[in-house]
């Protein structure tokens, strides 16, 4: 009976290493940039995840004095206060919130086409 002396195998967790990375609760805070489609072509920008203590609307007039575009601030239920610009300014964004010192390069998801 020495022959069924099995060791079992104890269960391994593939992902274990990188949810104790993440274990800190909003450690990688993104702040997402993308684009709505309207009528025709014309088109929105939106700006979500911004850290609280930021003043959402002296950011917002920076963007549109920078930028020559209208937008907004609307309070969405689901994800608080977000930033809205008329056109696509994808890329005018990120390059902003990047050289003002708002959000590192890293925490920054672009969405849309």
């Amino acid at each position: 009976m020495s022959d069924l002396d099995v060791q079992i195998p104890t269960t391994f967790d593939p992902f274990a290493d990188a949810n104790a990375e993440d274990s800190g609760a909003g450690a990688k805070e993104y702040v997402h940039i993308r684009i709505q489609q309207r009528n025709g072509r014309k088109s929105l920008t939106t700006v979500q995840g911004l850290k609280k203590e930021f003043s959402y609307n002296k950011i917002l007039k920076d963007l549109k004095k920078e930028f020559c575009c209208n937008g907004t601030v609307v309070q969405d239920p689901e994800l608080g206060q977000v930033i809205q610009l008329q056109g696509d300014q994808r890329k005018n964004v990120s390059t902003f919130l990047v050289q003002a010192g708002i959000v590192k390069k890293d925490n920054i998801k672009i969405h849309g086409f």
